[in-house]
């Protein structure tokens, strides 16, 4: 193999090993030991006037493409959720054009699909908890009509219009109960969107899961899931213990996904240790670090399939630390490192994106994430990864 040239912060230059392609292979059938979703990004239009504060222009080509992708390796996708740009640069109706594009792929590929449910329609940053509750009913009346499932996203919303643990009580009491099939309840972190402080009614994490799980116990029938994105594997093993029978905990620990999911059926993974009585054994996944990951992950649980839970941690272990330097701080704005891994492996034309993200991130930081996406073997083609980093090296005047 060649050699792959890095950029450090100072400026200096360095060489290493340019990894082999992984020898990872399509699962014959649906993954079966864990339910395991991508949430996935768009891909702007490459002559699209894709500025700041500018509509979102997609192509959408290269977007459903890449989630034929995911179907492919026997993920789910998670679409029109925060790695797909909501709230940072995917206006409304670009949101409700890929919910119905993505609804009808997976229909035509068998592939599940959850969307995201949210307030974000609505241009006015202070609404009443009435219009919240109108809010989120608009979007998931529409979601229901395109045949896929909702996930009800933190509200930025309802985040400034709640006094207290009751009005997200009353919202999410509404809500669920105008939903005519099970839904996901999804609680985002400060580190992801700092306006959701407080969500639930509580600064206290655990102050707040007692409302989360009130809620879920007040509609047992309407929530099929809860989506945690705290990045705090502690929180999230202790909501799970405390989930009701049926109610499935998908991490969204972009940080420690490995033992949440590997859980106890890997005993070697690293994971914090539940005080319940009776454990939940594992967490699901429903991770924007998957969309960058999608075929590690198919593998990867592909190797749980099989009653092989060392190759699990073979294969998964070293795409953590990978993981964190993409969600690094400010975690908001991982989206960047997403986009740039399905860049290098080929999923869309050129290191673009909505809203002009794609300058949100530094060389040095890019470098590191090509740096261990070689480590960890997520370059699915590792020559066309290191042309095209070279190519963006020369770009800025790094090569010659």
């Amino acid at each position: 193999m060649g050699a792959l040239t890095l950029l450090a912060p100072d400026g200096s230059t360095s060489q290493v090993e340019l990894s082999e392609a992984p020898a990872y292979t399509r699962p014959d059938g649906p993954l079966r030991s864990r339910v395991a979703y991508a949430a996935a990004h768009v891909v702007p239009k490459v002559a699209g006037d894709n500025t700041p504060g500018r509509p979102a222009e997609i192509d959408w080509d290269a977007t459903l493409a890449f989630r034929r992708h995911a179907y492919a390796w026997g993920l789910g996708v998670a679409d029109a959720m925060d790695t797909a740009q909501r709230n940072m640069g995917l206006d409304a109706a670009a949101t409700r054009e890929l919910i119905s594009r993505s609804a009808a792929v997976a229909r035509e590929e068998g592939g599940a699909v959850v969307v995201g449910v949210n307030t974000d329609h609505v241009d006015d940053e202070q609404i009443t908890v009435d219009a919240v509750i109108d809010a989120y009913k608009t979007q998931l009346h529409f979601t229901e009509e395109q045949g896929a499932g909702p996930v009800i996203m933190a509200s930025r919303h309802l985040a400034r219009a709640a006094r207290s643990a009751d009005d997200y009580r009353r919202v999410y009491r509404e809500v669920l109960g105008a939903a005519t099939t099970p839904v996901v309840l999804h609680w985002l972190g400060t580190a992801f969107d700092p306006v959701l402080q407080g969500y639930f009614g509580s600064d206290d994490w655990r102050a707040a899961s007692d409302v989360l799980i009130e809620i879920i116990g007040e509609n047992p029938d309407k929530v099929s899931g809860v989506k945690m994105s705290l990045l705090d594997a502690a929180s999230e093993v202790a909501v799970r213990d405390r989930l009701p029978e049926g109610v499935r905990m998908f991490t969204g620990d972009d940080f420690n996904y490995v033992g949440l999911i590997g859980g106890a059926d890997v005993p070697d993974a690293a994971q914090p240790v539940s005080e319940a009585a009776e454990p939940r054994r594992h967490s699901d996944a429903l991770l924007g670090a998957f969309a960058a990951l999608t075929t590690s992950a198919s593998a990867a649980i592909q190797a749980l399939d099989a009653g092989d839970p060392g190759r699990y941690l073979e294969i998964l272990g070293p795409t953590e630390a990978l993981s964190r330097q993409i969600f690094a701080a400010p975690t908001f704005y991982y989206k960047t490192g997403v986009a740039f891994v399905s860049w290098l492996n080929g999923h869309q034309p050129a290191f673009q994106m909505v809203g002009g993200l794609h300058s949100a991130r530094s060389l040095p930081h890019l470098s590191r994430i090509v740096e261990l996406a070689n480590e960890a073997r997520a370059l699915e083609n590792p020559d066309l990864a290191a042309g095209r980093w070279h190519a963006l090296l020369k770009l800025n005047g790094v090569l010659a």
